[in-house]
């Protein structure tokens, strides 16, 4: 069972429809018992980083998906500001991050010839060929983004893909049982539908 957090923002329908095309059993809540439940856990985002922050602050839920991803370890996978919010916070905006993995959210600098924001399919490059997540992944994988601000993790060993806009930067970061990922897997067709199916099956 994936559980995917309704806190009313992210493009929820799209990510719960690719799992049930991998055949995967799905669902999209924000019930406290059906989250404690949870074998495993997405969390979307679409937006500004205050907003998703305040919108997911404002159902209460924080404690107890700590309780369940810091201390029962059931996986998680933050999908685009979802993942940015896994960190400690953005120059978006003036509120923190979750703080489950060290990195900051930093703005795409103001170079010639780079639009703002990143949007479109994006090569990543594997810096962590046998993680789970990526089992399966070919060097051709290229995701869809759509961002201006993009992750720096403190630690580049928590970096599983980079990519290239201007500056190279972690397409998606993975410490534990906690993974983020920048690009928009559900709208990237067969490597998203893979590296959602390699988080539900192996994760």
């Amino acid at each position: 069972m994936i559980t995917v957090i309704d806190y009313a923002i992210g493009n929820l329908a799209a990510v719960a429809n690719m799992f049930k095309r991998l055949g995967v059993v799905c669902e999209i809540t924000s019930d406290i018992e059906k989250i404690r439940r949870a074998e495993k856990i997405v969390l979307p985002g679409n937006g500004a980083f205050d907003a998703c922050m305040q919108g997911l602050r404002a159902t209460g839920l924080i404690p107890l998906l700590e309780e369940r991803v810091l201390h029962e370890k059931t996986p998680l996978l933050g999908i685009c500001v979802g993942a940015q919010m896994l960190g400690n916070g953005s120059e978006e905006g003036s509120d923190p991050g979750l703080g489950w993995i060290d990195m900051q959210v930093k703005r795409f600098p103001a170079l010639p010839g780079l639009r703002i924001p990143h949007m479109g399919w994006c090569h990543v490059r594997r810096n962590a060929p046998d993680h789970p997540l990526l089992q399966g992944m070919d060097d051709d994988a290229r995701f869809y983004f759509v961002h201006s601000y993009y992750m720096h993790a403190a630690n580049p060993q928590d970096v599983l893909l980079t990519a290239h806009y201007g500056l190279d930067f972690a397409a998606a970061v993975c410490v534990s049982n906690i993974a983020g990922v920048q690009f928009h897997p559900e709208k990237s067709h067969r490597y998203g539908k893979q590296l959602l199916g390699q988080f539900a099956r192996n994760s």
